[in-house]
């Protein structure tokens, strides 16, 4: 099998150039305006209005991006998923029973086309609904009963046959004897609800794995393997999904993964991503972190409208044929759900895609039992998204090389990508924040340079323009909000509203900082090793009076 795994040890230097690429350009491009406000005040406004320039072009396609994808949620959630997939059961009897009403629906004529095709294909060539089964991984740490039980109840509220639903609670012998005993209570409770009900734990200090969730999940995959191979279940019959003990599936979510996962002849080489929501504790959590959460809720929608770019992320489902051959996940990141992407893109030599999934699964926003620890919550969280960095390497060591097995042109359009995000993450904020003074306070001579004089005036004008967009989220975050708990008054609505002046503050504390110190952790070679789980909180049922208690960590996704 092609090694796909992260070097541990003895890096080449190829690797280890490409490790500091993302900070030489991210701290490049600030060192880059100070030196030419330095030099000359009218090649910095130059350099900064392109930055913003283009930032404004990108903002545009983000706005665009943001409608479309709110509407194809919206649409996709009010679809009968379990009667589509059922009608793929039987396709000639659908299609001799498809209403009229139904073109109004999401998707409707794709699905009669879906069904014309299957109709018309060979015998085999497409499995039936009751011939797969779909299998859940949940990775859990230390998490007591309160935090993993509403995510099993989230399973079996969902519309698809439980009897075709295997659950597979992934927890670490680091957690202590108190995860085993709720694993067990678990199982106990559980057990008659799915197709089956495993426990798996995870031993700790595994040779060659890094303390995260790609080792527990790994270890939890290849016990699912042996338990298929008992049962004579085949592998290219299940699909796979992982789910952090928090996260919620939409009703609907196992329908819809299943039915794209019929409809593609090519399933072994997709994987199937839904959009993630940070909206389980939205209410609960201060307002930066709402800012915060419901700021990545909306680039996961805008990511799956662009295809092209999209790559896993958090919770997300492979078939298992395709888990088996390329031996599951990286265990030695922390950000193993985006790096996903990579090992199975160059294993399958470029042929593989991540299809968006418009069925969504709910996930919690930060929140810790003190304020500034909620802060502080935060920002770990967001240094371990950032550290998707640490792709860059690995994509340019298996990308420029005489051994390359992708195509070149196409790889390195997506190494571009990765950078071009990287980059942007870490020192656009700041440039476009800042970058307009820069001339002004480093070169006397600056004051008589008209350009530069006006350049702050300048991106003002720019960043009201911009505030466009700004809008448009706090309106469709406001659409989106789940039902707002009884013990909050009404005038915490307000302060759904309110929250996002403080967005060009997350954007720098947050978003700009963590990528810094991701990027320079890799500059340095002082690598990120251990998997820091998030303090979340347990939502209350609805109708709830008291104030939500913080129950332990929880294990959430990286973002890449």
């Amino acid at each position: 099998m092609q090694e796909l795994e992260i070097p541990l040890q003895k890096k080449t230097r190829l690797y280890r150039f490409f490790e500091m690429v993302p900070a030489f350009i991210s701290y490049g491009a600030i060192i880059l305006l100070i030196v030419l406000s330095i030099v000359n005040p009218l090649w910095a406004a130059i350099y900064l209005l392109l930055v913003i320039v283009t930032m404004i072009v990108k903002a545009v396609g983000i706005a665009i991006h943001t409608i479309a994808g709110y509407r194809r949620l919206n649409g996709a959630q009010k679809v009968n998923w379990q009667q589509r997939l059922q009608d793929l059961e039987d396709t000639q009897t659908a299609l001799e029973s498809v209403s009229t009403p139904a073109a109004a629906e999401f998707n409707a004529s794709r699905h009669i086309e879906n069904l014309e095709m299957i109709a018309a294909a060979q015998p085999g060539s497409f499995p039936k609904p009751s011939e797969i089964y779909n299998a859940v991984i949940i990775a859990a740490y230390n998490e007591p009963y309160e935090v993993i039980e509403p995510t099993i109840q989230s399973l079996i509220a969902t519309t698809y046959n439980k009897k075709q639903l295997m659950v597979v609670l992934a927890y670490e012998e680091r957690g202590g004897e108190a995860i085993r005993l709720t694993a067990q209570r678990l199982q106990q409770e559980f057990k008659n609800q799915f197709h089956s009900f495993s426990i798996v734990e995870h031993p700790k200090n595994l040779p060659n794995e890094v303390i995260g969730k790609g080792g527990n999940i790994t270890y939890a995959g290849k016990w699912l393997q042996r338990y298929l191979d008992e049962q004579s279940i085949a592998y290219k019959n299940v699909l796979v999904t992982t789910l952090d003990s928090d996260n919620k599936p939409h009703l609907a979510y196992f329908d819809n993964a299943t039915y794209e996962f019929i409809v593609h002849e090519e399933r072994k080489h997709l994987s199937y991503q839904p959009v993630s929501l940070f909206f389980n504790n939205i209410w609960d959590v201060p307002a930066p972190m709402r800012v915060v959460a419901t700021g990545n809720s909306f680039w996961n929608i805008i990511s799956s409208m662009r295809p092209h770019t999209l790559r896993n992320f958090a919770s997300h489902s492979q078939p298992m044929d395709a888990l088996v051959e390329m031996d599951f996940w990286s265990t030695r990141t922390i950000v193993e759900d985006g790096h996903q992407y990579w090992r199975s893109w160059f294993y399958f030599h470029g042929n593989y895609e991540v299809l968006p999934l418009y069925v969504p699964i709910y996930q919690d926003a930060v929140i810790s039992d003190t304020y500034k620890k909620t802060l502080v919550a935060q920002f770990v969280q967001l240094r371990r998204w950032s550290y998707g960095a640490s792709d860059v390497p690995y994509v340019a060591s298996l990308l420029f090389t005489r051994a390359r097995r992708v195509p070149f042109f196409g790889g390195l359009a997506r190494l571009v990508r990765l950078l071009d995000g990287h980059v942007t993450l870490a020192c656009v904020s700041l440039l476009i924040a800042f970058g307009g003074w820069v001339p002004l306070l480093l070169n006397l001579e600056a004051s008589r340079s008209i350009a530069a004089h006006q350049l702050p005036e300048v991106i003002s004008i720019i960043q009201r323009v911009a505030m466009i967009g700004l809008f448009i989220t706090v309106f469709l975050s406001l659409k989106m909000l789940p039902p707002r708990p009884e013990r909050y008054k009404r005038s915490r609505t307000i302060g759904m509203v309110l929250q996002w002046v403080l967005m060009p503050l997350t954007s720098i504390a947050y978003s700009s900082f963590a990528a810094y110190y991701s990027q320079t952790r890799l500059l340095l070679g002082k690598y990120l090793t251990k998997f820091d789980v998030t303090k979340k909180i347990a939502v209350p049922k609805s109708g709830a009076t008291t104030t939500p208690t913080i129950l332990t960590d929880v294990h959430d996704g990286e973002r890449s």
